[in-house]
């Protein structure tokens, strides 16, 4: 007599994972946007500080370089309209008119804009020198 082998059924195929889509980071998101935004309205030397660790007041730093006083303007407006475009709350701006130095507060991410003059009078990156350098690069794709 033949015996029948029996065949154990298939393993279900999982389907659609059912964990939640990792969310990107928040942060991440809008300091790229940022970084996209200096570097399509020409600001030089742009670079990227991440201070999460060193600092209890914001987690990434952009620094940027203005051509002049206009051009320091332009980088500014930019900046705000990325900025309310994207519901990032500015919780401080200081942009005196002639310095030379535009601040702008958007909490996880503090931007300093600079004449070329005053960039290299306040060295802002020396005084990081802890930080974590991120790649422009890698925020411009």
């Amino acid at each position: 007599m033949k015996s029948k082998t029996v065949r154990k059924p298939a393993a279900k195929k999982p389907t659609k994972s059912t964990k939640p889509a990792r969310k990107a980071d928040p942060a991440l998101q809008l300091l790229k946007l940022v970084v996209q935004a200096m570097d399509a309205k020409k600001a030089e030397s742009l670079q990227v500080l991440d201070v999460s660790d060193q600092s209890s007041i914001t987690d990434y730093l952009v620094l940027g370089t203005a051509t002049s006083e206009p051009h320091l303007r332009a980088l500014r407006v930019e900046l705000e309209k990325v900025l309310d475009s994207n519901r990032a709350k500015i919780l401080g701006m200081d942009a005196a008119k002639g310095s030379g130095w535009t601040v702008v507060d958007a909490f996880e991410i503090m931007i300093h804009l600079f004449t070329a003059e005053n960039r290299d009078k306040y060295r802002m990156e020396s005084l990081w020198k802890d930080a974590v350098d991120i790649p422009v690069i890698k925020l411009l794709k």
